[in-house]
């Protein structure tokens, strides 16, 4: 009896503390990353709409360019005071958390009071296309380098949360597995006490077989054997949420994010001349953190890009790139889940080709290049980085309906076993045990 009841405990107790981490992992750690990664996203193209708008002018040939970035602007900060909101509320009590929000909304507040600033001398010196006032530059180059201050607050925001989910995942699903084995090993124990008692009834009583104690035997055998297989299931589930699932989902999420900072940068390499070089390298910095092609450059990145997606093609194991999407490419797992990934590389390419017409364009017909740039119609920078911003973002959803499934998958396989089930069975064994023995007991009075 007293080890049936540890049965029960170690069971109840186990898949108490794995579905709460299911609720961490599903309802605060990921939501948390995710709004994080959001935020860096809303911040990036806020910094990218103000140098569009600067980079237009007043020419009234480009009002409705401007126009556009202003409300996209206005768009994507509504965006990002959203997703601080909501991070402040996840935080909860952590105080780094909370510091590094309210320090991030300080910055924040800087940041769109300069834009501010630049875009009204923008409109009082009737700044042409792609020629900004002195003025202007001086209050956008405080603001951009406000921005990188603020985006790497974010970055830390993300990297906290995603620790906080790679230590839920390793802790629980290190628990399943370690108690499956416990579960074995006392449940045998259980089994093993109440085969014994009925050999101990044969041979000293004279008794064929004790119905009820073959039955709580076969209920002893049939708890183990679901506590062990549950704990399993979740284990499963853990990982295919986690590692199949969402550790695509931080990367091209990360990707996503970091891939507006770079489509900002080419503006940012229009609006101020001063400091091309400088955009330049950041902009292949990031081209890299997304997909790493060993020793390119600035000008070599299009053919070894290309020479990568021969190699991929003529076989799907060979994959001479890292960076985020060398991360994905690594961990197709899902249905549809390869062919949307090359749609991303494809237009990851046709994009990257794009930059390297942008800054070709730009040494000899600036407004030309501008025009390039800020475009939205079929053949347009923008255009072309929208056509891979939508392959990427289909490519998170098919991840993301792979976590959600998999983590309503864990808490449903584990529904009912924390207490009733094993508590149940615990109960219903010892009366068993007591049923089949009370009437050898009674035989001594």
């Amino acid at each position: 009896m007293l080890v049936t009841v540890g049965l029960g405990l170690l069971v109840g107790t186990t898949v108490a503390a794995v579905a709460g981490g299911f609720a961490v992992i599903g309802d605060q750690a990921a939501p948390q990353v995710r709004t994080s990664a959001d935020l860096y996203f809303a911040l990036s193209d806020l910094d990218a709409q103000a140098a569009n708008v600067l980079l237009v002018g007043t020419d009234p040939a480009l009002a409705d360019d401007r126009t556009a970035a202003r409300n996209l602007y206005e768009q994507r900060r509504v965006q990002a005071d959203h997703d601080i909101d909501r991070a402040a509320q996840d935080a909860g009590a952590d105080p780094a958390t909370q510091q590094t929000i309210a320090t991030t909304m300080d910055q924040l507040g800087r940041y769109e009071s300069l834009v501010a600033q630049a875009v009204q001398l923008n409109q009082l010196g009737h700044d042409s296309t792609g020629r900004p006032s002195a003025s202007t530059l001086a209050s956008y180059r405080q603001a951009t380098d406000t921005m990188r201050g603020i985006l790497a607050d974010v970055q830390r925001l993300i990297s906290q949360n995603h620790d906080v989910l790679d230590a839920t995942y390793a802790n629980e699903r290190g628990r399943a597995l370690d108690t499956g084995v416990w579960v074995g090993v006392v449940g045998g124990a259980s089994v093993v006490a109440l085969v014994g008692l009925q050999v101990l009834l044969r041979r000293r009583l004279r008794r064929t077989v004790n119905p009820a104690l073959l039955l709580a035997t076969a209920l002893c055998l049939t708890l183990t054997v679901g506590g062990i297989s549950v704990l399993a299931s979740a284990a499963g589930q853990l990982l295919v949420a986690k590692s199949d699932a969402f550790d695509s989902i931080i990367a091209l999420s990360q990707a996503r994010a970091i891939s507006y900072d770079a489509n900002a940068d080419e503006s940012r390499y229009l609006v101020d001349p001063q400091r091309a070089t400088q955009y330049q390298q950041a902009f292949l910095a990031k081209s890299q953190s997304l997909l790493d092609l060993p020793g390119a450059t600035i000008d070599r990145y299009d053919t070894t890009f290309a020479d990568a997606l021969r190699a991929y093609q003529a076989n799907q194991a060979d994959i001479r790139f890292t960076g985020y999407f060398g991360t994905e490419m690594r961990n197709i797992t899902f249905t549809g889940e390869r062919a949307a990934a090359e749609r991303v590389l494809a237009t990851y390419q046709t994009y990257q080709r794009d930059d390297r017409r942008l800054r070709a364009t730009t040494a000899h017909d600036p407004t030309a290049a501008i025009r390039f740039d800020i475009g939205t119609t079929p053949g347009t920078s923008n255009y072309d980085f929208d056509q891979f911003d939508g392959a990427l973002t289909r490519l998170i959803q098919i991840n993301q309906n792979a976590f959600d499934t998999a983590t309503r998958a864990g808490q449903g396989d584990l529904a009912g076993w924390d207490l009733p089930i094993p508590g149940l069975g615990v109960l219903l064994i010892i009366g068993l045990a007591v049923t089949g023995l009370w009437p050898r007991m009674a035989e001594y009075r």
